[in-house]
């Protein structure tokens, strides 16, 4: 199925690494632990982080919601949009088109 775009990947990709960077906690869903997270140096994290939002977009094609640590990502493809909440707020919207 996929994640239908017509923004440039590359585009999508630097705003949902910077929504997914922005939940405190989204290192656990590669099972990390807050020390191994911490020890990480400034660059290694944000490799870590554009890693998850790749895995992210690709995994939405799959299933349309993935929980990121205390977050969620929701694909809406009927509005183009990747949403990012954390609770019930929604903390930002990616646009796909």
């Amino acid at each position: 199925m996929g994640v239908r775009h017509a923004r440039e990947y590359v585009d999508i990709l630097k705003e949902l690494t910077e929504a997914v960077s922005a939940i405190g906690d989204s290192y656990t869903f590669f099972e990390m632990e807050e020390e191994e997270w911490a020890a990480l140096g400034e660059e290694d994290r944000r490799e870590v982080m554009e890693a998850l939002a790749d895995d992210v977009f690709f995994g939405l094609g799959e299933q349309p919601v993935i929980a990121v640590g205390s977050g969620e990502i929701t694909y809406h493809p009927k509005h183009h949009v990747i949403e990012v909440s954390q609770g019930d707020n929604v903390t930002r919207m990616v646009r796909l088109i």
